[in-house]
């Protein structure tokens, strides 16, 4: 039986839903009638079991999304399953300055957060397409509006992502498929110990819960919006993002994110 023949309760496909924003995503889902198929390369029972504990059946998928087996393997775990909203929120960070990185390092980023999220995307995309109907919520992020001085590649990412989302959107104005680009600020998850962070003031600030970016991000998405930050400070800063020069905008990000810089004055 696939996954979403139980009447009443569409699918959800939610990657990077171990932890963080997309655990919070997919506790959202859960609590308004979805069943999920989740996605990570991490441990995702605890996830899963608090999904359940909602009413939701789920199914879950260890993959690394950053790679083409990854991809298939989830695209593979959906089968004949319609897809009635996908949260394409799996993503990497890396911090410290680009010439001191592993490129491996640098590689997995941008296949994690645009390769492999671009391919699930167009698979599952053409599937809504076909039918005409579903939801996108894609986690872009306020970073990809700023140069990122020392997480150069990661906000060069975002700021892909930021922009493929509205063009994705526009090519779909004439259908039902709408497209959504949730966009947080700092957030309190493992993002900033996994991308080697923890000594920044961006890392040791305080951070907005991911319950409240997750249901700020899928309500968005419900209500069919082109976009949404997450949080009122964040609303601020990209407004302000808009207007100040990149050569600013570069010099207070090496504030924020530059090595050592949590304990500096």
């Amino acid at each position: 039986m696939n996954i979403n023949d139980i009447p009443g309760r569409p699918l959800a496909v939610v990657t990077g839903a171990s932890s963080g924003i997309g655990r919070e995503l997919a506790l959202e889902c859960a609590r308004h009638g979805y069943n999920l198929l989740i996605a990570a390369d991490r441990p995702l029972e605890e996830t899963a079991e608090a999904c359940r504990a909602l009413g939701a059946e789920v199914k879950t998928v260890d993959a690394d999304l950053s790679t083409l087996h990854g991809v298939d393997a989830l695209h593979a775990a959906i089968g004949g399953s319609q897809v009635a909203a996908l949260m394409a929120n799996a993503g990497h960070g890396l911090g410290h300055a680009f010439l001191d990185q592993d490129f491996k390092a640098v590689r997995h980023v941008i296949d994690t957060n645009i390769t492999g999220t671009l391919d699930l995307i167009q698979r599952i995309g053409r599937s809504m397409r076909e039918r005409n109907a579903g939801k996108i919520l894609i986690t872009g992020s306020i970073a990809g509006l700023m140069p990122g001085t020392f997480q150069a590649v990661y906000n060069g990412t975002k700021a892909f992502i930021d922009s493929f989302a509205y063009a994705l959107r526009n090519e779909l104005k004439d259908t039902n498929v709408s497209v959504t680009v949730l966009m947080p600020g700092p957030t309190d998850t493992e993002f900033f110990r996994r991308a080697d962070l923890t000594d920044t003031k961006v890392g040791s600030d305080k951070k907005q819960p991911p319950a409240e970016v997750a249901k700020t991000g899928f309500d968005a998405m419900e209500e069919g919006e082109s976009s949404v930050v997450a949080g009122w400070k964040n609303k601020v800063q990209a407004v302000l993002a808009n207007v100040t020069p990149a050569e600013i905008l570069a010099e207070q990000h090496r504030k924020m994110a530059e090595p050592g810089g949590a304990t500096s004055s």
